[in-house]
């Protein structure tokens, strides 16, 4: 817990300034984040992280990645971020003959998966931020919201836990975790509704908290999935006492996306 708390406060000095500052430094940082949680990926699935399609995956995962007011480039010769991806995927379609199968068809569809999750997900991030007037304020009720959720869940599951919530998946969470962070994440909305510049009403915000500590919960369980089946702990080491970037940034990634195609945010 020592080296948790210690690792989570030189990560927030350093990721809440760049938040605060938005703009470029801030996409920086998402495009670094982003390429961190592919490299993590890849080596949990034992892939080769220097490789022609480590190279590619990257390519069309910073492609993606791109804000609309920064792809000029491609529309200018007619091209969109979709068309791209689409050829990039034949592209590795294509290298499972070329590698004569060293690379394979199972290896191509981890990867196209893979981009489009962290490619969405950290999109939708640097979007919620880029919004002039309260993207801030957006980014700052998300991660309070699920910092909540994780917390109440962590102390609530660990006082009164008994019954398994997915024991397949994730074996030391339990329901009344769940439901703590639930509960944890409602505390959230309501501190908004009374001290944010938010024009949204009380039922609106704890409606936007249930949503982000529901699907903020789920998406921990997707990355707890991609673990389970690849028999790794954690995600990666470059966070001590948490693991990797998607051990930790698996819920925003997640419930951003879900969150803006609700329209919601």
């Amino acid at each position: 817990m020592k080296q948790r708390i210690i690792t989570a406060i030189i990560a927030a000095a350093i990721f809440i300034p760049i938040v605060m500052v938005g703009k470029v430094p801030f996409l920086l940082m998402v495009y670094l984040l982003a390429s961190i949680g592919l490299y993590e990926l890849m080596k949990m699935k034992k892939m080769r992280v220097f490789s022609f399609e480590a190279i590619l995956s990257h390519v069309l995962l910073w492609i993606l990645l791109l804000p609309n007011d920064y792809s000029t480039f491609l529309t200018e010769n007619n091209y969109d971020k979709v068309q791209i991806f689409l050829i990039g995927v034949l592209v590795l379609l294509l290298y499972t003959v070329l590698s004569k199968n060293r690379f394979t068809f199972d290896d191509a569809g981890f990867l196209v998966i893979t981009i489009l999750y962290l490619g969405i997900g950290f999109y939708y991030l640097f979007e919620t931020r880029d919004n002039e007037s309260l993207g801030l304020v957006y980014i700052l009720l998300t991660l309070f919201t699920i910092w909540a959720t994780d917390s109440g869940a962590y102390f609530i599951g660990k006082a009164l836990g008994k019954r398994k919530l997915w024991p397949e998946i994730s074996p030391n969470k339990t329901i009344e975790g769940f439901f703590g962070g639930v509960f944890s994440a409602l505390i959230v909305g309501v501190l908004f509704y009374a001290f944010s510049s938010l024009d949204y009403s009380l039922w609106q915000l704890l409606l936007i908290s249930l949503i982000i500590a529901i699907f903020g919960q789920l998406g921990d369980l997707v990355q707890s999935a991609y673990k389970r089946h690849y028999g790794v702990k954690d995600s990666g080491k470059i966070l001590p006492g948490h693991g990797g970037i998607l051990d930790r940034l698996d819920s925003l990634i997640f419930i951003l996306p879900i969150l803006h195609l609700l329209h919601v945010l």
